[in-house]
């Protein structure tokens, strides 16, 4: 009856520390999306559709607008100057975009934008940036109907290509450390998750122990 009794006390512990360590992480992450996104401008190009011609273009714009601009941004110590480098470059960076797509036989419309705008939960190397409204510099190709490449612009990110995994975990965790605290890293970096896990395991362990005894 005693062994029963303890085990009991020790499930409803866990279980408390459980659900409070929970509610604790989901302000914290509230309290992270906005943070987080207030510190980054993201570079989205747009596709004018998902036709294997039109997302071979995107990335033909995309890179020739990174060579342009990213030796302007790779030095910016912060979200302002790199504001003001993009609207201050926006002009030449349509002229670029324009030229690309009739080089390459199109005469679609490009346009951008520097807005903020909402994104899902998206993977980048080794850390997730969640959920949430971020500035980000848009360039529109035509209808703009299709898939997007993106990166990171400030901190500047923008020299690896997301899209073929070249991401390398070093650098993107030296540059964001630049801008993002100590907690505010540990949040969106993906080895926080394997922690969790490892919590969750030893919770199991726990049972197991008290039920053995």
């Amino acid at each position: 009856m005693k062994k029963i009794f303890c085990f009991l006390l020790g499930i409803i512990a866990i279980v408390n520390l459980y659900f409070f360590v929970g509610a604790k992480q989901v302000k914290s992450d509230e309290e992270i999306v906005k943070d987080i996104s207030e510190k980054l401008i993201r570079f989205h190009v747009i596709a004018n559709s998902d036709e294997e011609a039109d997302q071979q273009l995107k990335i033909k714009v995309k890179d020739n607008i990174i060579n342009y601009i990213f030796p302007k941004l790779k030095d910016s110590k912060s979200i302002d100057e790199s504001r003001d480098i993009l609207r201050n470059n926006n002009k030449q960076i349509l002229k670029i975009a324009e030229k690309t797509i009739k080089e390459n036989g199109y005469n679609y419309s490009v346009n951008s934008t520097l807005d903020r705008e909402n994104f899902p939960e998206k993977n980048y190397g080794n850390i997730t940036l969640p959920q949430g409204e971020y500035e980000a510099y848009r360039v529109i190709i035509g209808s703009g109907q299709g898939k997007n490449w993106w990166c990171v612009m400030f901190p500047p990110l923008c020299f690896v290509d997301v899209t073929k995994g070249q991401v390398s975990d070093k650098e993107t965790e030296e540059t964001m450390k630049r801008v993002l605290d100590n907690d505010e890293y540990t949040e969106i970096s993906n080895k926080n998750d394997k922690n969790k896990i490892k919590i969750k395991f030893k919770i199991v362990e726990i049972i197991k122990d008290l039920i053995d005894k």
